[in-house]
C-alpha cells in the first residue's frame, strides 16, 4: 500500500521556503538554494533518482500549486496524477507537464491520491499541507533534506503544530544531509491545531 511521504529540502535554520514567496520566486527569496543539492552526484544523485522513482501521485497544498504551474506545470514530475488540497475547488486541470490535477478537501485528496499511486508512493508538496496531514495523522514518513544554507526567514515546515518523527535508517551525507523518518502517531489529544 502507498505511503504519504513530505520529501522537503530545508535549511539550517528550519525554512523549506525563504522570505518573500511570489509568483516570481516560488521559493522566496534565495529558497532556491535549498534544491542545488538535486544537481550533485554521488549521493546526492542517488537520493534524487529513489526519490523520483517512488514518486506514484502527489497532494499538494493549492497556494503551492498556484506557484508552481508557471514553472514546473504543475509539479516536478511529469504526468503524475496530482491532488490540490482546496475549499475553491474546480474542474480537473491537465497541466502542462502532462498530469492531471483534481481538486479536492484534505481526506478526498489523500484517499484519491492513495488509490492512482498504485504500489507507488503519494508525495506531499506544501508546507500547509504537510501540517494539515501531521496534524491529521494522515502523513507516515519525512524525507528530509537537511541543505547547509541559513535563510534567516521563511517558510517553516509544520508550524504550529506536534508530532514525533522516528529516525529510520542511517543519515547519507552528499552536499544536503539526507534524513528519513517515519511519523510517531500522537494520542489525538497530543495534536496542536495551527493557531
Amino acid at each position: 500500500m502507498s505511503k504519504v511521504v513530505l520529501d522537503v529540502s530545508m535549511s539550517l535554520d528550519g525554512f523549506t521556503a525563504g522570505p518573500n514567496v511570489r509568483a516570481d520566486e516560488p521559493m522566496g527569496d534565495g529558497g532556491e538554494r535549498l534544491h542545488e543539492w538535486m544537481a550533485g552526484e554521488g549521493p546526492d544523485a542517488s537520493v534524487r533518482d529513489e526519490v523520483n522513482a517512488m514518486v506514484g501521485a502527489t497532494v499538494i497544498g493549492r497556494h503551492t500549486f498556484d506557484l508552481g504551474l508557471r514553472p514546473w506545470g504543475g509539479t516536478p514530475w511529469p504526468g503524475v496524477p496530482s491532488f490540490v488540497v482546496t475549499h475553491r475547488t474546480r474542474e480537473d486541470l491537465l497541466g502542462d507537464n502532462g498530469g492531471t490535477f483534481a481538486f479536492d478537501g484534505l481526506e478526498a485528496a489523500v484517499r484519491r491520491a492513495k488509490e492512482a499511486a498504485g504500489d507507488k508512493d503519494v508525495l506531499v508538496l506544501g508546507a500547509d499541507v504537510a501540517g494539515q496531514l501531521l496534524a491529521s495523522g494522515l502523513l507516515d514518513e519525512v524525507y528530509l533534506h537537511l541543505s547547509p544554507v541559513v535563510l534567516g526567514q521563511g517558510t517553516a515546515v509544520f508550524a504550529g503544530h506536534l508530532g514525533e518523527l522516528v529516525p529510520q535508517g542511517e543519515p547519507v551525507a552528499g552536499t544536503a544531509t539526507h534524513l528519513r523518518y517515519r511519523v510517531g502517531r500522537l494520542p489525538r489529544e497530543g495534536r496542536t491545531e495551527n493557531r
